[in-house]
């Protein structure tokens, strides 16, 4: 049951991730993987340059600026030495004839800039700065600055191009190294993730102190300038994987994918086939500890597995590998809860059946006592206690049934049996078994009692007396003899108690030379007046009044070194 029931469950687990059912619950934990990771150090090689609020403050001028300071800009960068300017503004549309020209010419002067645009035609054609046949004259390029975001808009991968035009990020590397960036490197889907730094981790230095020559020599040298909006007021905010409730301009999501791409893609994601291995993995899990350690100690260590794999994915994730988490998690999950349901349920039926067979060899009120001593494999565990053993025995039984038909001879035991089995459970016996027409029974176990020979004692008077008068009152009334005698056998002592048996099969017993002793005594009655043997053990433990027993004699009883002080009952004969 267990093993097919992680076989549905799991399969339920895979048609979801195929379906990508919680595509988005999963990014989330991308996020906090970022969270967990923290901050990495500020890259060396990208330098950002905000239009922020400090540069409204200090130059006074309204948004758009005019093109010749972004001029300005561009050559103070050319001169400071930086590798790649990567302009995070749109100059799409004409201005006046003097400021376009002075950007062009700053622009051509440079060699090394990358326009952005997020106006693109069907085949890939911008008209930045005039269009394609311009830009190649001033040796720059355009490229486009839209982002792919998953739902709630949060930026977390970079695409390989977009709208047939490579992506910015894609076009300031290729500025700044020379060589083509391999389109082969990105994943299949065309999109990698982009390993970010932090929030305002990259190094920013307002666009007014750049304009004006505010900053120390070499601050740009060898590297890739991102020029673009920092100020809330120019709206060019996302959400990001590390940004939280907060937003990220896009110059700083442009900065960490130029990063990104800078040192070679640092987060993968781990092949889809692991995905499905590890739901089929761990859909397993559950189930097979359920098998091996019962479901209750399953949960608890199907709750430590899952501890375990979410520390795995985060070391992975900081080493540069993402794998998904919550598809195995949810598959550890459900293969647990389903195996612990299942479990908790079929323990529920297998203890009612167990009930009901306890309460066919011990009187009712006590049952529930006993099962709450037994373990989740329904086992009363081995344990020493005093007790009072009875068997019990038919005299002639065998020549009876030989000469009777065999349904004759079962009604008249079960007849026997029953008559014989309320007299030992109104006395408070544990019946353990019966052998033929022999049984045999305990007092005192698996419930402890102090009065247990007492008990004992009592219960083969009934037996003996009303009980077998009562008994053979109706074989003769059904015409089945005159009826029968009985030997009963009693000894107090240790026992050993509990169940035994295979996993199929199990019984209650108890073990012991005291055992052993009483079957002896109920032996020795055969031949004699007397119905009725008990041991002097038994004698010593009684607290009633024992005026009105018998000394018999000492015996010498097999198995036992010593010989054994008999006494019996007076009228028990």
């Amino acid at each position: 049951m267990f093993v097919a029931t992680a076989i549905v469950l799991t399969g339920f687990v895979l048609a979801a991730y195929a379906a990508d059912v919680l595509e988005d619950s999963e990014l989330d934990t991308i996020d906090a993987r970022f969270a967990i990771r923290g901050d990495l150090a500020p890259p060396d090689d990208v330098v950002i340059v905000g239009v922020d609020d400090v540069t409204f403050s200090e130059l006074r001028e309204q948004w758009p600026f005019p093109r010749r300071l972004h001029g300005e800009l561009i050559d103070r960068l050319r001169r400071d030495g930086a590798r790649a300017i990567a302009y995070d503004v749109q100059f799409t549309e004409p201005t006046n004839p003097k400021d376009d020209n002075a950007l062009a010419d700053a622009v051509a002067r440079a060699g090394n800039v990358v326009l952005a645009t997020t106006e693109v035609d069907r085949k890939g054609g911008t008209n930045v700065l005039g269009g394609e046949a311009v830009l190649r004259e001033l040796n720059a390029r355009a490229a486009n600055a839209n982002f792919r975001s998953d739902s709630g808009r949060v930026v977390r991968r970079m695409a390989d191009e977009i709208d047939k035009l490579e992506t910015f990020a894609v076009a300031a590397v290729e500025k700044a190294t020379g060589r083509q960036v391999d389109p082969g490197s990105f994943p299949e889907d065309g999109e990698a993730w982009i390993d970010y730094h932090g929030t305002d981790d990259v190094k920013t230095i307002p666009f007014s102190r750049v304009l004006e020559g505010r900053v120390p020599p070499g601050t740009f040298t060898d590297k890739i300038v991102v020029v673009g909006a920092a100020a809330p007021s120019l709206q060019d905010v996302h959400p990001t994987s590390v940004s939280g409730d907060e937003f990220m301009y896009g110059v700083e999501i442009h900065a960490n994918a130029i990063s990104t791409l800078l040192r070679d893609f640092p987060l993968k994601d781990s092949p889809k086939w692991t995905t499905v291995a590890l739901i089929v993995l761990f859909g397993a899990v559950g189930p097979l500890l359920a098998l091996r350690f019962g479901p209750v100690r399953a949960a608890v260590i199907g709750a430590v597995v899952a501890l375990l794999y979410a520390v795995f994915v985060q070391l992975l994730f900081n080493s540069g590998t993402i794998v998904a988490f919550l598809y195995p998690e949810v598959s550890l999950a459900v293969g647990a809860v389903g195996a612990l349901a299942i479990g908790l349920v079929v323990n529920a039926f297998e203890r009612e059946r167990v009930r009901d067979l306890f309460s066919r060899f011990v009187p009712e009120p006590v049952v529930d006592e006993v099962l709450k001593d037994v373990d989740e494999d329904l086992r009363l565990g081995g344990e020493r206690r005093v007790v009072t053993v009875l068997f019990s025995d038919v005299r002639g039984f065998t020549t009876f049934s030989e000469a009777r038909r065999p349904e004759a001879v079962i009604a008249v035991l079960n007849r026997y049996l029953t008559t014989m089995t309320d007299v030992i459970l109104g006395h408070g016996g544990t019946l353990v078994s019966f052998m033929g027409d022999g049984i045999m029974a305990v007092f005192g176990a698996p419930i402890e009692q102090e009065d247990h020979a007492d008990r004992a004692l009592a219960a083969a008077e009934e037996m003996c007396g009303p009980a077998l008068k009562g008994f053979n009152e109706w074989m003769r009334t059904e015409g089945h003899g005159d009826g029968f005698r009985i030997g009963i056998g009693l000894n107090s002592g240790d026992v050993m108690a509990g169940n035994v048996g295979s996993e199929r099969r199990l019984e209650y017993t108890v073990i012991g030379d005291t055992t052993n002793t009483a079957s002896r005594l109920e032996g020795l009655t055969k031949g004699t007046p007397y119905m009725v043997y008990l041991s002097d053990s038994t004698k010593q433990m009684l607290r009633r009044d024992e005026r009105d027993l018998v000394h018999v004699e000492e015996m010498d009883v097999r198995g036992r070194a010593a010989k054994v002080v008999i006494w019996t009952v007076d009228g028990a004969g």
